[in-house]
């Protein structure tokens, strides 16, 4: 019961993440393995406890979408569910030891994917200018990364999208929460019929995710966003170092 308690606060605090700022991941993948699953089950788990807040983002920004010139959004949702159930099996068929040894290394790409993706976006927009095609291209990697971990990908789609000269913001992020919601819930229907999901855990964690994302939504109202992603960055930063020293301390 115990551990339970702990994976509903973490839900609470994942889903307040998640709306306020993204990188809620970064939290429950963490908390779900110190209660005691399996990195592997960790990650499907997570992915399905934050689905519905991701679905509810994605219907929060449907006022704010405009296609991309040249991307037809079906073309980019038909790759992001491709390319999501493609890492989900991935997942899947990852052995458990090899997983325990990469998620350190997912943790710290995403962490620095969450912490420096807006800025190189920026730097590499000066520099760099691609069509409509390779775009399309990039988004294979990143809907396949979503599937099989997804921590920061959001970032990186819109770092990608800048690369075409799309500066809106709003537009991406929208266009982003539909892309990672695809991408998810493909992922999460595998993950519910291949079974590495724990159920009494991953629905904890989702009644708490959803309860914490309304919460969330109101606090970042409040509370300015460069101190929300400051939060998310320093936490993800500090699971990154502690799984580090899990998968390769003595």
């Amino acid at each position: 019961m115990e551990h339970l308690v702990i994976v509903f606060l973490a839900g609470l605090l994942a889903g307040g993440i998640n709306a306020a700022a993204g990188g809620g991941s970064f939290v429950s993948i963490p908390a779900l393995v110190f209660a005691g699953l399996p990195s592997v089950a960790a990650n499907a788990s997570s992915t399905v406890a934050l689905l519905p807040g991701t679905i509810a983002s994605a219907w929060a920004w449907r006022r704010d979408f405009q296609a991309f010139p040249g991307m037809p959004m079906r073309w980019l949702v038909a790759i992001s569910l491709g390319g999501g159930l493609a890492g989900a099996v991935l997942l899947l068929v990852t052995p458990q030891h090899a997983f325990d040894v990469l998620l350190p290394w997912l943790l710290l790409t995403g962490t620095l994917a969450f912490a420096f993706g807006r800025q190189l976006g920026a730097a590499l927009r000066r520099r760099v200018r691609i069509g409509p095609g390779a775009v399309l291209w990039a988004q294979i990697p990143l809907a396949v990364y979503a599937g099989y971990f997804g921590g920061g990908v959001g970032i990186m789609m819109m770092a990608v999208w800048s690369l075409l000269g799309e500066t809106d913001i709003r537009s991406m992020s929208a266009a982003r929460t539909i892309l990672v919601s695809a991408a998810n819930a493909v992922a999460v229907v595998c993950f519910g019929l291949a079974g590495p999901v724990r159920w009494p855990e991953t629905l904890t964690m989702l009644v708490a995710a959803v309860i914490g994302g309304y919460a969330g939504a109101s606090l970042a109202r409040r509370l300015p966003q460069p101190w929300l992603r400051g939060f998310v960055i320093a936490f993800s930063a500090a699971m990154t170092v502690v799984f580090f020293r899990r998968a390769y301390g003595s």
